[in-house]
């Protein structure tokens, strides 16, 4: 990897760090997309969404859920206490965890900062539809439930049956294709294979 380290890193006395490790991910995980009906939505393509998608677009954007659900992975880019109107285990049903000693803090667990106490980073929505349990603890099976205990716990808002399921339909517009080569283990250079 030294050779190919060096040059992607060019002029680095030392081009293998654990910084230069997590660049190099980084921008290998940005090219595994799922390209979804919702991005040919954003393209222009009216077409993309069905008129249920269209209308949970709008539930989801008019409840409040953009505010932490936003930038191109629709969420994952900051840390939110999961629970703001009531405890998170009160509607998800979370056990206590005997490893923790309790309930799951979060981001206290790492800071060991009381304000960091329930702060879980957003997650991600792409995909979200083809990945339940949902939330840190795989607490609640399905994606309605997910979004009616978000829409509580997070905004104080009810939803209608009606508009979870708009917005769960929205939802599912932003599950892409998983492109052909995506389990296809990668040509690793030969260097790789003489240090193990």
């Amino acid at each position: 990897y030294r050779a190919l380290f060096e040059q992607a890193f060019p002029g680095q006395a030392e081009p293998i760090t654990a910084e230069n490790w997590g660049k190099a991910i980084g921008a290998y995980e940005r090219v595994l997309l799922t390209p979804a009906p919702f991005d040919r939505y954003l393209q222009g393509d009216a077409g993309a969404l069905s008129a249920k998608q269209k209308q949970g677009l709008d539930k989801f954007m008019a409840t409040g859920c953009g505010g932490c659900h936003s930038g191109v992975t629709v969420g994952g880019q900051m840390y939110q206490k999961f629970g703001v109107t009531a405890d998170y285990w009160s509607l998800t049903g979370s056990k206590e965890n005997d490893i923790l000693k309790g309930r799951d803090k979060g981001r206290f667990h790492d800071t060991k900062k009381e304000e960091d106490a329930f702060f879980f980073k957003v997650q991600q929505l792409r995909n979200v539809a083809a990945t339940p349990p949902y939330f840190h603890d795989g607490s609640v099976a399905t994606l309605s439930e997910a979004v009616r205990v978000m829409s509580k716990l997070q905004l104080g808002k009810d939803l209608s049956d009606a508009d979870v399921g708009d917005i769960v339909a929205f939802l599912e517009s932003l599950t892409g294709e998983v492109p052909q080569n995506f389990a296809q283990v990668p040509n690793l250079p030969v260097a790789a294979y003489k240090q193990q």
